[in-house]
């Protein structure tokens, strides 16, 4: 057989139709044919049958794999025609070797024949590399896209077929895997062949190397990942352009490039560039992110031809494909997004079919919702691009109004989008047990942490934006329940200025609360709960309070679910919480949480240890705020501590208590006007904190003070600053002030009184309230005497109570407070009757003092005068003296100081007779009143006498008045 003939038969036997073999070199280069010139025609024809017979036609016995592979490498080197039938019987070489190597990687490395057999496949594996190598450095041109097609090609074989051995790991564990391979000999020598290849055609035209690996990907997958992450990670750069490219020429060929919907089927290998890019995030998301920003700014360019048109599409469906890809770029995508690339965008998609057109908006609007990276900045941008221009335009070109409805419309393809993700997540209605997991939203989960950013955005109230952000809030607290519905609420309640902006708390409320059950229970809680942990600042803590009792008091009236009504009990479950804030030391906060009190619906029955808290509190504030005279907040204060005392005579009782200890304490009974030259001591809200004493302080150091004045003796002499001297802003008050705060103490008092007895329109208050007051009054007057008897004491007995009347006599000259509560404490008969013992101690002292005086008038002695007055008029009120007796203080400013002690002396016998007891009242059904019934004390006209006589005397100047004193 002649040579000639050989080679073409073997040619034609070895070459597929169709299939492209590389340049021949010229004819005088006879060596680029035939790299074994030494072979001649005959041996080359023996070879060549040799090869496709597998005998030895010197001995007609069977070539060894060995022997065969040899063969094909002599005809490889003698007769490159046989490229193709020599490389696709290689393969049978590689893949034994591969099946031996596992084999005895299976058996734990034994020795045998079975090594020996390893061994000399591999030496003619090591062959094989080294000959391939000299053709690639010989004519690269030629021979690396068909021997890295090749290569690449048996690779993803090799690992498709034994990817289910025992002992190969799975396609999953691509480190392990990727180990196996590279410790295989066929595996490692085929990848360094395509290694060589590709890096002989970088600097050309590598189109051809990373075509057959992404033909090899999208049949192999995910086999083959092991060798796209090696391949991708020795050469990062040309591996990503060139996949994109490839990928980008087989989305032109197959799908339209107008149509960004390009499913698998149509385009094959856009599943392999996805999966090889995102083998490469990982290490190589640089590179990856600016090769698609480069691809897509490429793309809007002028002159672009007609792949660079479908490079938008092409790029839509990678991301559509890959979230990870998505992610990658999508913030850096965002920020480029510039007004001249917006204009350069609408005018690339204006020219689309309005099918195509909504096709491609759908997907962004997809794309958005799978979107986590920059979620937050991705929604700044739509909506911002999205409002209507502004009359003052920011430098550089101005964005087109087509941009701007785009956007307008994606944004309410986004909310609708996005109601549909949120109320259709799947396990609705099923039962716990069997419902699946919920779909996550990568766009709203992103959001969670922007919650208050989008509260603060939303309160602009600008234009379309805020119901764009309502709308897109309400979305969220549904998607994050429980917690995030709480969360917005939260932070409306707590972040609105104006009616406006606190109407958006209402309406999300009105929104969240048809499929939100316990939302109002859980947001009073997580308000409670920062504030008591200090994440917010005092200044929103008050706003906080007063928009939560603008809603309490709130009447929406438009037929939509009030959030009012529910909102006040709830708060009212907290009411130990929010009454501790009446006495923090921001007064902005305490009078905010004083007016949001103030208007809640208290519990009918509360806890008796809150409620005194509550009620301690409330009376601290109503003090603070009476001093720095704020009308409005007063007003709050007062009416808070009437609705505490309106739950329970309980409640009354305590607020009244309270009240009273509170007036006649340092400190708030100087703005009633009681004596400023006493010894100065700080109430609980000053600097100072309690009244410093020396002698408590050094009795603490010692358990007794030493005045022996030794060299050794040391004494504690105070703290700078903290000396008897009168506290800053202690000055004296006016006295319209001090008639001003008496009075509105006294209606306070007085409506509190009233308070345990509701609907009560009378000029009385009721007897258990002001018994109350009695109580309070003799427990801060002479506390020693609290519970004693009521009886008036015979003359022998008084006498030992000479320094405690004094004491009580002093006590109500310090507090000129204390006769306006006798009598308030009048107007419920029969209380006065548990002061009997303030009274005899008064009456005792002013008796005294009238006895002693030796001026010619009353007048000398005004206090005493407007004491004995006062005293008098509050018995006669509480039915304690007969009306006749009961009007000599109407004599006082007329008479002369012994006859003033006459008249004294007549009502203290008339007591002593007649004693204040409550069992000399008997209750009046029709009237709703105590009276008394003073014909059963016997004879009056005795202790008349006296005061006729007076009478008498000074008939020139009484004689008006006489016609009141006869019964």
């Amino acid at each position: 057989m002649r040579v000639p003939d050989a080679a073409a038969a073997m040619s034609a036997l070895c070459d597929p139709p169709g299939a492209a073999s590389p340049p021949r070199p010229p004819p005088s280069t006879p060596t680029s044919l035939c790299l074994c010139p030494h072979c001649s025609a005959q041996e080359l024809a023996q070879e060549v049958k040799a090869f496709l017979s597998g005998v030895d036609p010197a001995h007609g016995t069977k070539l060894s794999a060995q022997d065969h592979a040899r063969c094909a490498l002599l005809l490889l080197r003698s007769l490159p025609p046989a490229r193709h039938a020599v490389l696709q019987h290689l393969r049978g070489l590689f893949d034994d070797q591969v099946c031996a190597h596992l084999l005895t990687r299976d058996t734990s490395g034994t020795t045998g024949t079975t090594g020996t057999t390893t061994a000399a496949l591999e030496e003619v594996v090591q062959e094989v590399r080294h000959v391939l190598a000299d053709f690639i450095r010989a004519n690269p041109k030629a021979w690396a896209p068909v021997v890295s097609a090749w290569s690449i090609e048996l690779m993803g074989q090799l690992s498709s077929k034994y990817a289910g051995r025992p002992g190969v790991p799975h396609a999953n564990s691509l480190n392990e895997l990727l180990q196996l391979w590279m410790g295989c000999p066929a595996t490692r020598v085929l990848m360094d062949i395509y290694t060589q290849c590709l890096s002989a055609m970088i600097g050309g035209c590598p189109d051809a190397c990373v075509d057959a690996l992404l033909d090899t990907s999208v049949q192999h997958s995910p086999h083959f990942d092991w060798v796209v992450a090696h391949i991708g990670s020795s050469f990062p750069n040309t591996i990503i352009s060139r996949v994109l490219s490839c990928g980008l020429k087989d989305f032109c060929a197959h799908g339209s490039a107008g149509d960004p919907l390009g499913t698998d089927k149509r385009v094959p290998k856009i599943a392999s560039v996805v999966g090889i890019l995102g083998h490469l995030a990982s290490r190589h998301s640089g590179s990856i992110k600016q090769e698609l920003l480069r691809m897509f700014h490429e793309s809007l360019g002028p002159g672009r031809d007609q792949h660079q048109k479908a490079a938008v599409p092409f790029l839509l469906q990678l991301a559509l494909m890959s979230p990870a890809l998505l992610g990658t770029v999508s913030a850096e995508l965002v920020d480029s997004l510039k007004p001249p690339v917006l204009n350069q965008l609408h005018q690339h998609f204006s020219s689309l079919p309005r099918e195509e057109l909504d096709n491609t908006m759908s997907i962004v609007v997809h794309l958005i919702c799978q979107t986590s990276a920059g979620a937050h900045r991705i929604l700044h941008f739509l909506v911002n691009t999205a409002m209507p221009a502004s009359v003052i335009t920011a430098p550089g070109p101005p964005l087109q109004d087509g941009v701007r409805e785009a956007c307008d419309r994606i944004i309410q393809l986004l909310l609708l989008h996005l109601q549909k993700l949120v109320h259709n997540r799947a396990g609705a209605g099923a039962g716990a047990a069997e419902a699946p997991v919920p779909r996550p939203v990568p766009f709203l989960d992103a959001l969670r942490p922007h919650v208050r950013d989008l509260c603060l955005e939303t309160l602009r109230l600008e234009r379309k934006r805020f119901l764009w952000q309502h709308q897109l809030l309400a979305l969220l607290a549904v998607y994050a329940a429980p917690h995030g519905a709480t969360d917005a609420l939260f932070h409306l309640l707590t972040l609105a200025r104006t009616p406006d902006e606190l109407a958006l708390a209402t309406q999300l409320h009105a929104v969240l609360s048809s499929c939100l059950t316990d939302l109002l229970p859980a947001t009073v809680t997580t308000c409670v709960c920062q504030i008591h942990a200090g994440r917010l600042p005092d200044p929103q803590v008050a706003q906080l309070f007063r928009n939560l009792a603008a809603v309490v008091q709130a009447d929406t009236g438009d037929g939509a679910p009030a959030m009012g009504p529910v909102l006040g009990p709830v708060l009212a479950r907290h009411l130990p919480d929010l009454s501790q804030l009446l006495l923090h030391r921001d007064a902005d906060v305490a009078e905010a949480a004083c007016l949001l009190l103030s208007v809640l619906p208290l519990p009918r029955a509360p806890a008796p240890a809150p409620l005194l808290g509550a009620v301690r509190a409330a009376t601290h504030q109503f003090f603070l705020v009476l001093r720095s005279q704020n009308t409005t907040s007063l007003g709050c204060s007062s009416r808070l501590l009437a609705r505490l005392s309106s739950v329970s005579p309980a409640a009354a009782k305590a607020v009244l208590q309270q009240l009273v200890e509170g007036a006649l304490r340092r400190g708030n009974a100087e703005l009633f006007g009681a004596s400023p030259d006493q010894p100065p001591q700080w109430d609980e809200c000053g600097a100072g904190g309690a009244g410093v004493s020396l002698l408590d302080t050094n009795r603490r150091f010692t358990t007794a003070v030493n005045f022996t004045g030794g060299v050794w003796s040391v004494f504690h002499a105070g703290v700078i600053g903290r000396g008897p001297q009168v506290p800053q802003g202690r000055g004296e008050h006016p006295p319209e002030e001090l008639t001003n705060n008496t009075q509105t103490f006294l209606r306070l008092l007085l409506l509190c009184a009233r308070g345990a007895r509701p609907g009560d329109t009378t000029t009385t208050i009721h007897p258990e309230a002001a018994k109350a007051i009695a109580a309070a009054l003799v427990e801060n007057v002479c506390p020693e005497a609290a519970g004693a008897e009521l009886s008036w004491p015979p003359e022998e007995q008084a006498r030992g109570t000479v320094e405690r009347d004094l004491r009580i006599c002093r006590r109500f000259q310090e507090h000129p407070l204390l006769l306006p509560l006798l009598r308030l404490v009048a107007l419920g008969r029969p209380a006065l009757c548990y002061c009997s013992v303030l009274l005899r101690g008064l009456l005792a002292s002013l008796m005294a003092h009238w006895e002693g005086c030796r001026d010619a008038g009353t007048g000398a002695s005004p206090w005493h005068l407007q004491a004995s007055c006062a005293l008098v008029a509050a018995m006669a009120e509480a039915s304690l003296v007969p009306p006749v007796l009961g009007n000599m203080h109407e004599l006082f400013p007329f008479l002369a100081p012994f006859e003033v002690h006459l008249l004294l002396l007549s009502l203290w016998e008339y007591l002593r007779d007649n004693g204040p007891f409550p069992q000399r009242f008997s209750f009046q059904p029709e009237r709703g009143l105590f009276l008394r019934d003073f014909s059963r004390d016997g004879d009056v006209g005795k202790h008349l006498a006296v005061l006729h006589s007076v009478l008498h005397k000074n008939i020139h100047r009484l004689g008006l008045l006489a016609g009141r004193f006869y019964p």
